[in-house]
């Protein structure tokens, strides 16, 4: 798999930037299918990063209802993935 199919993108909330200010872990909305070596190398390819260590996290999509009809979001795969030290990815937010 290639690595832009891998990392979807970067999830930019307000745990994820506590957590990327106190601690240095990024969360990113990964491939479904990736595992985390996978999605380690791609971010180190990607970012031009040193990855330390990197937890994977199931999104159950959640249940939505359109009038009588009860539908479902997409579930999704979630990352958190911790750099070293020296390391960060420049995030422009608000654009």
């Amino acid at each position: 798999m290639e690595v832009h199919q891998i990392v979807k993108k970067l999830l930019l909330t307000e745990k994820s930037t506590v957590a990327r200010d106190e601690s240095n872990k990024y969360i990113f909305e990964v491939d479904r299918k990736a595992n985390k070596v996978e999605i380690g190398r791609a971010v180190e390819k990607l970012f031009k990063v040193k990855v330390v260590d990197v937890h994977v996290i199931n999104v159950l999509g959640k249940k939505k209802r359109m009038g009588r009809i009860m539908g479902r979001k997409s579930s999704w795969k979630k990352a958190i993935v911790t750099l070293t030290a020296g390391n960060r990815i420049d995030v422009i937010e608000g654009v």
